[in-house]
């Protein structure tokens, strides 16, 4: 299979002068996780929810200066993005995605973008559904964090750990579950981005081997609770790919928290199966 059989078309753009509250919001009206920056006919960049997800953070000086309507995309956008030819392979593709650590490649026929090929086009093609692993298999180890740590804290964790954390409760059960989206698409009520803040109780123990005990804790930034999403899709370990890939395309998510009589054992995300498609 190629470029051209699984490209999602049509593409939408924005421009470098465009601001970044427009090309969120464009996102959101078509579903889309990135945007090809145009100037005129040419390609200058790419603006993904990642962009902006990880320029949330509190600590970041841009937000707490300009609010959202007036940072225009060409801050944020990758520029020169990397692009496919029509005929390039699936398997190629695949493997481009993995090695540069991006999501979705534009495809240029002479000069000029006429699609672009995502992971979620990945997922979808014939290629997928050849696969014949179990989810354990490929499933990769759960990063968590507590329902009250700090969005400065899940940003931070976010980055290092490629895209997805699981919430626990204090008594580690399954809370909900953080993707760059619940970030780049979370609603901030004040509209010059001053983070929300709360008043929490999170459960800590005093000494290492001390028993636990609520501390209070005074005017946190948003927490994780207020930006996950809720409720968590789960497998077995035991299931196949193919009825992993079914739910994720079911329920239109890029991951599923795996689980043992209700334990959490590991997480299967959308990049271990690119990893299998690029093989």
């Amino acid at each position: 299979m190629r470029a051209i059989d699984v490209m999602s078309t049509p593409v939408y753009v924005v421009a470098p002068t465009d601001n970044v509250a427009y090309a969120r919001n464009l996102m959101l009206k078509h579903r889309v996780s990135r945007l090809p920056v145009m100037e005129g006919d040419d390609l200058r960049g790419i603006l993904t929810k990642k962009d902006i997800a990880y320029r949330l953070r509190q600590t970041e000086p841009m937000w707490r200066r300009r609010p959202i309507d007036r940072i225009p995309v060409s801050i944020l956008m990758a520029p020169d993005p990397i692009t496919v030819k029509p005929e390039t392979s699936i398997r190629d593709i695949a493997a481009i995605m993995l090695d540069r650590d991006i999501s979705g490649l534009p495809v240029a026929d002479n000069g000029k973008i006429t699609g672009i090929v995502t992971k979620l086009d990945v997922i979808r093609s014939a290629h997928v559904r050849g696969l014949t692993a179990r989810v354990g298999e490929i499933m990769e180890d759960a990063v968590t964090v507590n329902r009250y740590h700090s969005l400065d804290h899940v940003i931070d964790t976010i980055k290092g750990k490629n895209d997805k954390l699981i919430v626990v409760n204090d008594n580690g059960s399954l809370a909900g579950i953080i993707t760059e989206s619940n970030l780049a698409f979370y609603e901030y009520q004040d509209e010059r981005m001053n983070l929300p803040r709360k008043d929490v109780t999170h459960l800590r123990k005093e000494e290492p081997a001390g028993q636990k005990r609520f501390r209070y804790v005074v005017e946190v930034s948003a927490v994780a609770e207020d930006i996950m999403s809720r409720p968590v899709i789960t497998v077995s370990p035991d299931a196949s790919l193919q009825d992993a890939v079914g739910l994720m395309l079911e329920n239109q998510i890029n991951s599923l928290i795996v689980v043992v009589d209700g334990d959490v054992r590991g997480m299967l995300k959308r990049d271990d199966i690119i990893k299998e498609v690029a093989k």
